[in-house]
């Protein structure tokens, strides 16, 4: 029998926030990963982090006095747009999960480029890092942009966003705090929508401010097109954006 909501989907009880993909880290990669990675990277530990002290630099001075606001990114492919935020909102730290090595080197190298000092990457999976190193409204954000949207049906209970995650996010937002989702597969869209507007503690404010987005929201300025993202409009596929509030 079909589901009668996507909320009736059976998901495994473990969520997992990552699949392990092939690929080759390049010599640039390694070097970032050599020169950079003492101080960027975050070992996952099973205790609450200290944000002050994990991001005592990115200010450039070793200032722990100054509260700054922690955005949490879940799985950032190869940097381009977490590089690209960081720069543009260089008051705000990010802290950005990712297992992909090659991903992870190739945002080490955007760090050491552009001179990124609000950034640190934790390579682990972001369900146990948000379980055991995050306290209940302690993030400004969260981003989910582009997860694999699992095409086939026999695969949607593999993605990443569903109630049970959404429900661990949306505790350790601040009041006022958003969680942005990205997608360019649509019916990947309706169930993030639908994920979403499930949980008690978020509240979806597009339909006022954009009724006629469907409950969609308009592309915040701080997200980038990526080029795959430009390419796809060019051929006419649609990105949907999301942002909802921590109420």
């Amino acid at each position: 029998m079909r589901p009668q909501s996507l909320a009736d989907v059976a998901y495994p009880k473990t969520i997992k926030s990552f699949v392990r993909r092939a690929g080759r880290t390049t010599s640039g990669q390694s070097k970032a990963f050599d020169e950079l990675g003492p101080q960027f990277l975050l070992p996952y530990q099973p205790t609450a982090l200290d944000f002050s002290a994990a991001f005592a630099d990115a200010g450039g001075v070793a200032d722990t006095s100054t509260i700054r606001p922690t955005v949490l990114e879940i799985g950032f492919g190869m940097g381009e747009a977490t590089a690209h935020i960081a720069a543009l909102l260089p008051d705000t730290n990010f802290l950005c999960c990712e297992v992909h090595e090659p991903g992870v080197g190739a945002l080490l190298k955007r760090v050491g480029e552009q001179n990124l000092r609000n950034i640190r990457i934790c390579a682990h999976d972001a369900v146990e890092v948000i379980d055991h190193m995050l306290l209940e409204q302690s993030l400004e954000g969260a981003h989910i942009f582009f997860p694999d949207p699992w095409h086939k049906k026999k695969h949607n209970k593999r993605r990443l966003i569903q109630a049970p995650l959404i429900a661990k996010l949306a505790a350790r937002l601040k009041m006022g705090g958003y969680l942005h989702c990205a997608t360019d597969w649509q019916p990947y869209a309706e169930q993030i929508l639908e994920v979403l507007g499930a949980e008690p503690l978020l509240k979806n404010a597009a339909p006022e401010k954009h009724p006629e987005l469907l409950g969609y929201a308009p592309k915040p300025h701080y997200r980038p097109l990526t080029k795959f993202e430009n390419r796809g409009l060019k051929l006419g596929h649609g990105v949907w954006d999301l942002v909802f509030e921590r109420i």
